[in-house]
């Protein structure tokens, strides 16, 4: 996005709309040479001429007033005078309907400003709603618009008051009528009326489609830094050049009519490609054919532009480098200059009526009267403005007009034109004789239908021509029918005209319908299709134009809710409401978006998908990954691609270059340096968005060197610079600062060679290089690099870049700590489109959030009760509030989040992405949210509690700051974790920070800002970790070795449960994967069998035998992770084996030391463990994890764990464990109180088996626990029941546990 200097406009349309005097117009031209720098119009009116407030109606004669009728002579229509008792006291018309009208003649042109209505004198006679319809001839009526509608005014409630409308878009015109829409219930309809405004002149120029008028500059060749140009026009034509310079360089301008849109041309030039890049065009408006007054100005100052049509204005930025306009000879007005040669590309010249054309000051019409410009072009060149003479006619859903035709004729003739946004409508209908004819647009195209009925068959006719014809243009259908032959032709292209030659025998009926249906369905063959919307015109039956004046007067056909005389089509995408690229369209009654593939989402495509920053997706318990941004939300800046590394304190956003790494520059010296472009994966203004939010940011910075000098210190001039943000020139380094002409070594003074401060100034043919960390913010990120010397003989030079931003303001909150404590910003600008969206949390049951102020519109969001929040406005149309209920209490101090949007096609609310509510926008009514009070956070009725992360239309409100200078308001919030400590995983613990939370996962297996990231082992041969469950801390350990220790008091070391959990790969077996020892011969170990089966080995109260349980027969020494998790709590043990299918890991090795079984060592450690082990947990200990994190950076002797041999970290291959282990229902290797190993079915058969010796072996334990008394376990409950299962489920115990008082000491893996 370019950056746009924004002009009030204004004041220079207000010169076209209240005829200010040309001299005012020249002063307008003379304020912009005095201020080249910015065009400023808002001197040029004096107060007099702005004024525009005179009453016009109330001095007219009588004879100024017509109606459509008059209920008797003292009902007269030159009666209907504001505040006047002559006659009955006003008009009414003989009939109430919706076809009556009273029109004023202003006797010229005038300047309308408003009007006021009131009821006929003491009556029961009022208007309560009308329109206003203007026209400069008194035809072709054009009604009043407002928020992009047919605006209908509110009128009176009573016969004596007066009601006041100020037009909101001032209109020029000679001839106005009111149409009542609804009147008094109590009587009819009444009128007297005063229209406001003041006279209005200018010159007016009609140009016949031939003529150019030239403006010959002072100088052959001009070159213009600024522009202003200025005319109004009218036009029934679609296409015509209205104006047209240009020169012998490639510049040019060029303003002109297609498809009855505007089209800006304009091409300042460009170094690259001649010209060709300089192009620039711009479209706007639409529907300008309709033979009615539009205003246009085009302001230009160098690269800047304002094009404003009809006060609604684009600014943009032309393409190119060029600030100059360079034109030769002349400008020409009306189409292109006459050079003797076709005019290229098939332009039409402009073919209507100009008035008030401005260039720079010059009257362009006021010359042409004075005959001071070249008007030799024209046959007659004409100072009036010559009128069509079309009668278009207005259809809505309910409307049909009925005309006559030759009655029982063997040949039909039938044509007029159409326009409309519908795809679908009946245009036409007759009963013929015999038959029926049915002409109608389906799905944007003409679609014909003859079928005539004999005694004997059925003949028809189908014809389909054309395609999108609902596009708001003027189409033209022609069709001839007659005997075996009928022709259907559109926008006169005989060419492509289709034909049938059908048997077919034709007797018209007499009678044509155009429009809709509802009338129709009284006919003998009712048509098909559904009613048509939208205006035809220039009318044809049987070769005869319909007469619509005598239709108007009744005296002719017949018509039922037509507006005769009038096109009332509104183009709904023209201004385009659908934001960021989306795809507007239309019906006749509404329009809609398609935001497909925009980024974008919503009634206008106004609210962004993606979240603003890394920090946001972190706060969603996203990982580091790719992730698409949208750092200014519903601004105008889109999407873009970041990569986010979520550490375990900070979230870093970096955004990558197009520079491969060490670019190579030869060839540059100082003369002529070599500029390296650095294109960024995002445009500059994006990058620049999240740098100017960013709390810190850094880019690193190299140049590798031979004999290649850099800044040439420590006084020289520097032969390389970098550009930064704002295209300004850096001469410090990486490591350095601003101002400083150093690089890192300098500042740390370690150069090579201490007489310079970088150490690729000292100019050696050794390669060295200058790197380091760009950080001063305001400068980042690096657009350009500038190399100077690398041309000598064996010199050379590599760059490299890279860039890093810090975001912090997703977490910008403020804590209300009273009542009546509140933060105040500048006005909310949201007319027709506000987004809201903010985190709260409180514990008061109610309080305003937010509130914004005009006079009479507002817009508040509130916490209405402790489970409703509210979202509440009025944009004119009166007070419109929106809710949504929780069904749990909201004011339980954790944080919920709110987004309401608002725009002219809805309004949303919407709470913690659960409860939504949304609200139609009245089809018709004001659009625009005008507001003018200071927006108010935390409200001025009172909110305790805090609010973070505001975000209003894209930019987040800077809540700290401002809290920091105001009573009552403290910057930050604390608190989050009750809110998002659920994303610290696998027993990690949230802990509170001032501007947000971290996971500390210290006493888990695991690292990562959520605890989600495996911690591994890669143990070498004669590796060993040892951990010793210390009754106390070792004075000097560490934080982490003390949090570690305690994790075990003395109360907990005697045992009744354990909680192991690790994975493991290898591809050998025998092995030992853990051993748990103790001081007596109480153990346990999990093994691996020479087979790749695990065993789980427990040697519990001095047993003769350890007891063994074969957990898994499969061969599970295959190379891929596997995943253990066992618990023990009294007589019941637990084993979970997850076997997971990855590709092979790394490879490790593991051995045993300590008091262990001879026979485990004899049998499972012989040649020992070779592979990997990760995620290791016993209890609260994580051992490995320990050994990991504590190898580097404190002695063995203060540390519970110690290592020997080598240790390397490795993730083993297995994935991080971020859901919970499955249910007992889905788990296939989950046991309940038993291990589940071998199939039901083999169980069975050996159950009678293992239940005799079951028996044995629990008078036996029993007998033999009664002497030792000091180590018991129950045997699993249930185990007599499910023995048949497994002849390994028995544990033996006793019915009296006690717990240890053998205390386990260390454990080895």
């Amino acid at each position: 996005m370019q950056n746009i200097l924004i002009f009030p406009i204004f004041s220079l349309s207000s010169l076209l709309s209240l005829s200010v005097p040309f001299s005012a117009i020249a002063a307008f031209s003379f304020l912009l040479s005095c201020a080249p720098s910015l065009i400023h119009l808002s001197c040029v009116l004096s107060p007099s001429t702005a004024k525009c407030d005179e009453a016009l109606a109330s001095p007219l004669p009588h004879t100024a007033f017509t109606s459509s009728s008059v209920f008797s002579n003292g009902y007269a229509p030159g009666y209907a005078k504001l505040n006047r008792r002559g006659g009955a006291g006003g008009w009414s018309p003989l009939d109430s309907d919706h076809y009556q009208w009273l029109q004023v003649d202003l006797g010229s042109r005038k300047q309308v400003s408003g009007i006021a209505t009131q009821g006929r004198y003491s009556s029961s006679d009022w208007t309560t709603r009308y329109r206003l319809l203007y026209s400069d001839t008194g035809r072709n009526w054009k009604p009043y618009h407002q928020d992009g509608n047919i605006w209908a005014f509110s009128g009176n409630s009573n016969s004596e008051s007066a009601v006041r409308h100020e037009l909101q878009q001032g209109i020029v015109a000679r001839f106005l009528r009111l149409v009542p829409l609804d009147w008094s219930e109590e009587g009819r309809i009444g009128l007297r009326i005063e229209v406001y405004g003041c006279s209005y002149w200018s010159d007016v120029i009609n140009f016949d489609g031939q003529g150019v008028i030239s403006y010959r500059f002072k100088m052959k060749k001009m070159k213009i830094i600024k522009d202003v140009i200025a005319l109004r026009f009218k036009t029934s034509e679609s296409e015509g050049v209205i104006l047209h310079g240009e020169g012998q360089q490639g510049d040019y301008i060029t303003l002109e009519l297609r498809k009855a849109k505007l089209l800006l041309q304009i091409n300042l030039g460009s170094n690259q490609y001649g010209s060709i890049l300089g192009h620039t065009s711009v479209t706007t408006g639409s529907l300008l054919d309709d033979n009615h007054w539009h205003s246009v100005v085009i302001e230009r100052y160098r690269r800047n532009v304002n094009f404003t049509l009809d006060r609604h204005t684009q600014h943009f930025r032309t393409n190119g480098e060029f600030d100059h306009l360079d034109l030769d000879y002349e400008l020409s007005f009306g189409g292109m200059p006459y050079s003797g040669k076709p005019v290229g590309g098939g332009r039409k010249n402009f073919k209507g009526c100009m008035e008030s054309i401005n260039y720079n000051g010059d009257n362009i019409t006021d010359l042409a009267r004075r005959k001071k410009l070249d008007t030799s072009s024209f046959r007659n060149l004409s100072f009036s403005c010559v009128e069509t003479h079309t009668f278009p006619v207005f259809f809505n859903a309910t409307s049909f007009l009925q005309l006559p035709g030759r009655a029982s004729h063997n040949a039909l003739s039938v044509g007029f034109q159409f326009r409309t946004w519908n795809p679908d409508g009946l245009l036409l209908f007759s009963n013929l004789d015999d038959g029926t004819l049915e002409i109608s647009l389906e799905d944007g195209k003409v679609v014909v239908h003859i079928n005539v009925s004999r005694a004997t068959r059925n003949n028809q006719a189908d014809l389909s021509l054309g395609s999108g014809l609902n596009d708001g243009q003027w189409h033209a259908i022609r069709l001839v029918a007659k005997e075996n032959f009928a022709m259907l032709t559109i926008d006169g292209d005989e060419a492509s005209a289709v034909r049938s030659t059908s048997p077919l025998t034709i007797t018209t009926g007499g009678t044509y319908h155009l429009g809709g249906k509802g009338y129709f369905l009284q006919t003998l063959f009712p048509p098909s299709r559904r009613s048509f919307q939208g205006c035809m015109q220039a009318i044809l039956v049987d070769d005869q134009p319909a007469d619509l004046h005598a239709v108007e007067k009744g005296t002719v056909g017949a018509f039922e809710n037509v507006s005769l005389d009038m096109c009332a089509i509104i183009d709904r995408c023209m201004p385009n409401h659908c934001e960021h690229g989306g795809r507007c369209k239309q019906t006749w009654d509404s329009f809609s978006c398609t935001c497909d593939g925009t980024g974008y989402t919503g009634a206008t495509c106004h609210t962004s998908i993606y979240e603003p920053s890394c920090e946001a997706y972190k706060h969603l318990g996203r990982s580091s990954d790719t992730y698409w941004i949208d750092p200014d939300g519903s601004g105008p800046l889109g999407p873009f691609k970041v990569n986010c590394n979520m550490t375990e304190d900070k979230v870093w956003t970096t955004v990558m270059n197009n520079l491969p790494p060490k670019t190579s520059v030869t060839g540059s010296s100082r003369e002529r340096r070599t500029v390296l472009q650095v294109n960024y994966s995002a445009s500059m203004d994006q990058v620049t968005a999240i740098t100017t939010s960013a709390e810190y940011c850094e880019q690193q910075i190299a140049y590798s060197c031979q004999k290649s000098r850099l800044l040439n210190t420590p006084d020289g001039t520097p032969y390389t610079w970098w550009v930064g943000r704002g295209s300004e020139k850096h001469f410090y380094w990486g490591g350095s600062g601003p101002g400083i002409q150093k690089c890192a070594c300098g500042i740390d003074r370690n150069c090579t060679d201490p007489k310079y401060d970088c150490n690729c100034d000292a100019d050696l043919t050794q390669w060295r290089e200058d790197s380091g960390l760009l950080i001063y913010k305001e400068h980042l990120p690096v657009s350009q690099v500038a190399v100077g010397d690398t041309n000598r003989p064996g010199s050379d030079g590599q760059a490299d870049f890279s860039l890093f931003f810090l975001t912090d303001n997703y977490w910008n909150a403020a804590s209300f700590t009273t009542p009546s404590s509140y933060l105040h910003f500048a006005t909310f600008q949201g007319e027709t489109s506000a987004d809201i969206s903010f985190y709260f949390k409180t514990s008061a049951p109610y309080g305003v959030f937010l509130e914004n102020l005009g006079n009479t519109d507002f817009i508040r969001l509130e916490l209405k009760s402790p489970k409703v929040v509210s979202f509440s406005f009025d944009v004119g149309n009166g007070p419109v509030e929106l809710t949504v209920l929780s069904a749990t209490a909201l004011n339980d101090d954790q944080w919920h989040r709110v987004m309401a949007e608002r725009n002219v096609k809805e309004a949303v609310l919407q709470l913690d992405q659960t409860y939504r509510a949304s609200r139609l926008a009245p089809a018709q009514g004001h659009t625009r949210l005008e507001l003018f009070s200071q927006l108010y956070v935390g409200g001025q009725r009172g909110f305790l509690g805090c609010i973070r992360a505001l975000r209003m239309n894209g930019i987040t409100l800077d809540l700290e700051e401002r809290a920091k200078v105001t009573p009552g308001v403290k910057p930050g919030c604390q608190g989050h974790c009750t809110s998002f400590g659920m994303y610290c995983r696998n027993g990690g613990k949230c802990v509170e920070r001032y501007n947000g939370y971290l996971c500390d996962c210290t006493t888990t297996a695991y690292d990562g800002p959520f605890c989600t990231r495996d911690v591994g082992g890669f143990f070498e041969a004669g590796t060993l970790i040892k951990y010793n469950f210390m009754p106390e801390a070792v004075a000097g350990a560490s934080r982490d070795t003390k949090i570690l220790t305690h994790q075990l008091t003395p109360q907990e070391v005697n045992l009744t449960k354990e909680e192991v959990a690790f994975s493991f790969s290898t591809s050998n077996a025998p092995a030992i994967l853990m051993y748990v020892s103790s001081k007596t011969q109480d153990y346990l170990a999990v093994v691996l069998r020479q087979n790749g089966s695990m065993q789980v080995r427990y040697n519990l109260g001095g047993l003769k035998e350890p007891f063994a349980i074969d957990v898994d027969q499969r061969n599970l020494a295959n190379g891929q992770p596997h995943s253990i998790n066992m618990s023990r709590v009294n007589r019941s043990i637990t084993i979970q084996v997850q076997i997971t299918h990855i590709c092979c890991p790394t490879l490790c090795l593991c051995t045993e030391t300590g008091h262990i079984d001879p026979v485990l060592i004899e049998r499972y450690n012989t040649p020992g463990f070779i592979g990997c082990l990760s995620r290791v947990q016993f209890n609260g200990v994580a051992p490995l994890k320990s050994a990991l994190r504590t190898s580097d950076r404190q002695p063995a002797v203060t540390s519970p764990v110690t290592y020997q041999g080598k240790l390397v970290e490795s993730n083993c291959g297995a994935s991080p464990l971020t859901i919970p282990p499955m249910s007992a229902a889905t788990d296939p290797w989950h046991l309940d109180n038993t291990v589940n190993r071998d199939s039901a079915i083999i169980g069975g058969i050996i159950a009678v088996v293992i239940f005799t010796i079951l028996c044995t072996l629990v008078f036996l334990i029993r007998y033999m626990f009664r002497h030792k008394g000091t180590y018991h376990t129950n045997e699993a409950k249930g185990s007599g029941e499910s023995a048949g299962e497994s002849a390994d489920t028995a544990i033996i115990g006793t019915d009296n546990p006690e717990t240890i008082d053998e205390s386990k000491k260390e454990w080895f893996i």
